[in-house]
């Protein structure tokens, strides 16, 4: 994801990956909306998991490895600290299984 980013111009501020989900805090350039961005990352990511894992593809079928939908909030509804916070609980949250 870092990797991708970077292509797209897009500042990976925050993350963690947990077991069957990504918790990301991004910095997305005003040229692009945030359903481009995802779409990119999700799309771009998918091709390199396949690539670097096949037997993942023989798994979740050709090409749909991410959930449909993502959830996305902004800075301006919460502060920066609540969106840090939460994002770094998750790994802790996902091992107690919440």
């Amino acid at each position: 994801m870092k990797k991708l980013c970077e292509m797209k111009q897009v500042t990976l501020i925050e993350g963690k990956v947990c077991k069957n989900h990504i918790h990301m805090y991004l910095g997305i350039p005003p040229k692009f909306s945030v359903s481009e961005v995802m779409a990119y990352l999700k799309g771009k990511s998918a091709l390199m998991i396949f690539d670097r894992h096949p037997e993942y593809r023989q798994k979740w079928g050709d090409r749909h490895f991410w959930a449909r939908g993502y959830y996305v909030a902004t800075v301006g509804n919460v502060n920066e600290e609540t969106i840090l916070k939460y994002i770094r609980e998750q790994e802790e949250n996902d091992k107690l299984g919440k």
